[in-house]
């Protein structure tokens, strides 16, 4: 919804290097105050490397290519899209991380929370919006779930750090990488008192500062395959935002799909209890 707001006024680069960079700051200033160092001082070197892959995964590459894509489909499609990304999380954290096995029964739960948003967002989500450029915008929807399920898995594998450096340094590097790249290919924003404004600010303290933050301590704890199923509740808080913020009309689908989703959220943790 954010997104939806900001791109009145600001191209989706703007958006993802404003938020970012706004993120970076108040984690960077909040590590500071709590006397938290960056990792690498006292730790190992390794973990930069990780940095970078989270930098680049789950923050430069799915917010400038979702950025993007969303001018150009239904914004429906985007948010199957981000339903697909607990899929691609259960086959890479099978092979890739220790513990987290691929089970019948945590299949049929993930497949489940899918079979929900498709019913939230309806047929709709597949229609052509009519843009030129709309094949291509879709494979970079593709593009950006598959980077947060990189992105996830990477974070993961990383070397024990502190969640609060980590997420600051993640966000600084970022910053680094995406701003001279906003400012060759779109130039520098134009800041205004108006609800796009609010928009990015709103992007850069809720769902990029602190949730890099609480993303970054499911992956250590729960893991990535439990993190990835907060991918189905997205369309969820999309719709009830939309109603609640904008005036938008409920659809009858909502409480099938809030079923559904939930279902499938039980009976994945039931199976990784089990596990």
């Amino acid at each position: 919804m954010g997104v939806a707001v900001a791109l009145d006024d600001y191209t989706p680069l703007q958006i993802a290097t404003i938020r970012i960079a706004g993120a970076a700051a108040i984690l960077t200033i909040f590590a500071w105050l709590t006397g938290r160092e960056m990792p690498g001082r006292t730790g190992s070197k390794r973990i930069w490397l990780h940095i970078l892959g989270f930098a680049l995964f789950s923050n430069v590459i799915p917010f400038s290519l979702l950025g993007w894509g969303m001018t150009h489909v239904a914004s429906g499609f985007a948010g199957v899209t981000m339903a697909v990304v607990p899929l691609l999380v259960l086959p890479l954290a099978h092979f890739l991380v220790p513990g987290e096995r691929l089970t019948p029964t945590k299949t049929v739960g993930f497949l489940t929370g899918f079979v929900g948003t498709l019913v939230l967002i309806g047929p709709a989500a597949f229609l052509s919006a009519g843009s030129d450029l709309e094949g291509l915008a879709r494979l970079a929807c593709v593009a950006a779930s598959a980077s947060y399920a990189f992105g996830a898995i990477n974070t993961r594998l990383a070397p024990p750090t502190g969640m609060i450096s980590y997420s600051a340094a993640t966000l600084v590097l970022a910053s680094l990488i995406i701003f001279p790249v906003m400012v060759w290919t779109n130039g520098l924003p134009t800041f205004g008192a108006d609800q796009s404004t609010l928009a990015v600010i709103l992007l850069a303290l809720f769902p990029t500062a602190i949730a890099t933050l609480m993303m970054v301590t499911i992956i250590r704890g729960p893991g990535p395959s439990f993190l990835s199923l907060v991918n189905y509740q997205v369309p969820i808080w999309s719709v009830v935002f939309g109603t609640v913020l904008l005036g938008e009309v409920l659809p009858p689908s909502l409480f099938a799909a809030l079923l559904l989703i939930l279902g499938g959220l039980a009976i994945s943790q039931f199976a990784a209890r089990r596990g």
